[in-house]
Order: C-alpha cells, then sequence, then structure tokens
C-alpha cells in the first residue's frame, strides 16, 4: 500500500504543526492548523457553530484564521469556546492564545495613519506651503471637487485624479497649489503630477518621513474677484504597500466633494464604508456600508456641502 505511508506523514505534520501553534500562538496561527487538521471547510465550520447557537459568518472565520481580525466581542468568545468543541482541542486552547497581545498580528499590518502621524504631516504640510509662498486658501473657495482614486492589482494605491470648480475671493489669483498624502511607506520622490486640463505643473516639493507632496497647478489667466475657475490634474503613484483607506480633509466650509474609489478587477475588497471624523484625533462616525458597482467596480460617496473635518472610505481586503 504505497499510499499509506504518506499520509500517514501527513497527518503526523498537520499534528505536530497543531500542537506547536498551541502551545505558542498566535491565535489564527493556532486556528488554522485546527482547521487544516480536522480537514474541515470554513462553511462546514460555520455550519457546525450554527448547531452551538452561534452565529459568525465564512468571511469573519477567514480574517481569524488569517490574523486579520481577533474575535473580541462576547458573541465571537462564545464561537472560539463552541470551536475548541468542534475542532477537538483542549478547553481554554484557543481561549488563552487571545488572552495576549498578539505580536505576529500586528507585524502583519501596514502601519496606519495615527493622530501623531497626521499632527507631523500637517506641520511639515505649513512648511512645504510656506517654502511655495501659498497661503492656506490661496485666494480661492471651493464650489466642486470631484476625486477619482484607482485601486490597483498590488491592492496599492497607483493614484488619483481631480477636478476643482473654483472661485476666486480677491484679485490676481493664477495658481492653485494640491495636496497628496500618500499611504505609509510611499516614496514621493517617485511620485509624478500631471496637470490634466486648464492649467500647468509648476513647483513641487515633498517630504519623505510624512509622505506628502505638494504642487502648484499655474493657470494661464490671472483671475479676478468672483471669476470662477475649472481645472483637472492627476497624481501617479503605486509607490506604497497594501491601500485601506483614503481620506480628505477639510479646513473652512465649503461646496461639494465627491469621492470615488475604483479597485482593479484583480483585486477586489470584501466590504467598503464611509466614515467621517470631527477631527483627526476625534473618533470615527457615520459609518454606512458601500456596495461595489458591478462593471466598474468603485465605490463612491457625496458630500453635498463639505464641513470642517474629515471625510473618506475603507476598505477590508480577503
Amino acid at each position: 500500500m504505497p499510499h499509506a505511508p504518506q499520509h500517514a506523514d501527513v497527518a503526523t505534520v498537520a499534528t505536530a504543526e497543531l500542537d506547536s501553534a498551541l502551545r505558542g500562538g498566535p491565535f489564527h496561527v493556532a486556528l488554522r492548523a485546527a482547521i487544516a487538521a480536522r480537514g474541515l471547510p470554513l462553511q462546514r465550520v460555520q455550519h457546525h457553530l450554527s448547531r452551538y447557537g452561534v452565529k459568525v459568518g465564512v468571511t469573519s472565520l477567514s480574517y481569524w484564521q488569517q490574523g486579520a481580525r481577533r474575535p473580541q466581542r462576547p458573541e465571537s468568545l462564545r464561537a472560539v469556546r463552541a470551536l475548541e468543541e468542534i475542532l477537538q482541542l483542549p478547553e481554554e486552547s484557543l481561549i488563552r492564545l487571545l488572552a495576549r497581545p498578539d505580536e505576529d498580528l500586528a507585524a502583519q499590518r501596514p502601519a496606519a495613519r495615527s493622530y501623531r502621524s497626521l499632527v507631523e504631516a500637517s506641520g511639515v504640510l505649513d512648511r512645504l506651503l510656506a517654502e511655495l509662498d501659498s497661503p492656506p486658501d490661496g485666494g480661492l473657495h471651493t464650489l466642486g471637487h470631484h476625486e477619482r482614486v484607482r485601486i490597483g492589482a498590488r491592492r496599492e494605491l497607483t493614484g488619483r485624479e481631480s477636478q476643482h470648480i473654483v472661485r476666486a475671493h480677491r484679485d490676481g489669483v493664477d495658481r492653485f497649489v494640491a495636496v497628496h498624502h500618500g499611504d505609509p511607506g510611499c516614496v514621493p520622490q517617485r511620485m509624478s503630477v500631471h496637470a490634466l486640463e486648464n492649467c500647468r505643473t509648476g513647483r513641487v516639493r515633498s517630504d519623505d518621513a510624512t509622505g506628502v507632496l505638494v504642487a502648484e497647478l499655474l493657470f494661464d489667466t490671472r483671475l479676478r474677484a468672483g471669476d470662477t475657475f475649472l481645472f483637472r490634474y492627476g497624481v501617479e503613484d503605486g509607490t506604497a504597500g497594501v491601500s485601506r483607506e483614503y481620506v480628505r480633509g477639510f479646513g473652512p466650509a465649503g461646496g461639494q466633494y465627491a469621492l470615488q474609489v475604483r479597485f482593479d478587477e484583480d483585486a477586489l475588497p470584501v466590504r467598503c464604508h464611509r466614515f467621517a471624523q470631527h477631527s483627526a484625533a476625534a473618533p470615527r462616525s457615520g459609518r454606512q456600508e458601500l456596495a461595489l458597482t458591478g462593471r466598474h467596480h468603485s465605490v463612491h460617496l457625496v458630500e453635498p456641502r463639505v464641513r470642517p473635518g474629515i471625510v473618506g472610505i475603507a476598505w477590508d481586503w480577503e
């Protein structure tokens, strides 16, 4: 029976991996090893959980065993205890792994934009704007800003395009300063700015530590107070790792803002939602799930009249 030893070896290896993971963790590795050792697809695991009166989605189970999420809510912890029985594990073997910090989980996640990083970036932005002799509002009020963001096949932010409708509130305005804040790990020196309509690219400044880039967009005319103007430009990025959200901050109240995020067909998120913050230090609120459009794989939000603060779209990968 030539195949029997091979099967026995596979089972022995799986059991050894499970024993090691249960002893040393982390939680997601132990859970993945336990599911593999029992040979159960996630749909069957979900079915067994339902028989214990516990409702957990297949997506959540997938997140748990990949290390993208940790069970924390009471219902989730009930599920973990049920999993110990379903997967024929010693009592408390999975729960105890949740009781200590999961360092591997933190290592797997890309750095998030912390409040500190946003504050540092704001200080850098002030310096870069000063280098371009640009006042805070540039003499322009925004009547409309439509922004299109592209997420590539590697789940990276490949670039964005912005169309602005502005009105001058003083005479002599002939430029706009665009700001791009790349994802953690981006390289501003490798980004490029393209003037697409009714403008041309002027000076560009950037800061590698914070990922902030600013660029002048020069008009071919000098606006008088009350004049309106429409222009369009793009930023090519693609220099960072996995992107998980796109945010836009606003100072004084302004006009309409629309944000569209489009995903490569080979890298579609499992869910998307919009959110808002009063400031970078404030908790997120106004969460609303967004459904991907079929053919174009995009989601969007529209703010009819922006208020001071932050709005954005976030998404989860499998």
